[in-house]
């Protein structure tokens, strides 16, 4: 049973910078893509982005890309959110989640199996 922990949240200013972490206990059999998401009091679960673990290949949403990058430590089973020139509309529960991107769609909840409990990212303005 893969575990995932994110942790770096916390409170800033607008403009601001704040960079997640995501730890994975294991690298299970098949999993190869990490995926952040997002979900603000109100509002749909969104995505933000993924990373391959082996290649490095990311994708974005459109509104966070240029400000925010994906990067991983295979060493160490983590993977960085770098959030840079914050809004507060992107105040929310950032959530990490590891699945498999043959044949899926890496922007869908569903193509994920493990998830983490969540960090807290609050974008004063």
């Amino acid at each position: 049973q893969v575990q995932l922990v994110e942790s770096g949240g916390g409170l800033v200013q607008a403009g601001g910078s704040l960079r997640l972490s995501c730890v994975a206990t294991e690298r299970a059999f098949g999993i190869d893509i990490i995926g952040w998401f997002r979900h603000a009091p109100g509002k749909e679960r969104e995505y933000v982005g993924t990373i391959n673990w082996d290649n490095g290949f990311t994708t974005y949403l459109h509104s966070v890309r240029g400000r925010f990058t994906l990067s991983k430590d295979n060493a160490n089973n983590t993977v960085y959110l770098q959030m840079n020139s914050l809004k507060p509309e992107d105040t929310a529960v950032y959530y990490c989640a590891a699945g498999v991107s043959t044949g899926r769609r890496w922007d869908s909840t569903g193509s994920y199996k493990y998830w983490g409990q969540g960090t807290q990212v609050t974008v004063a303005s």
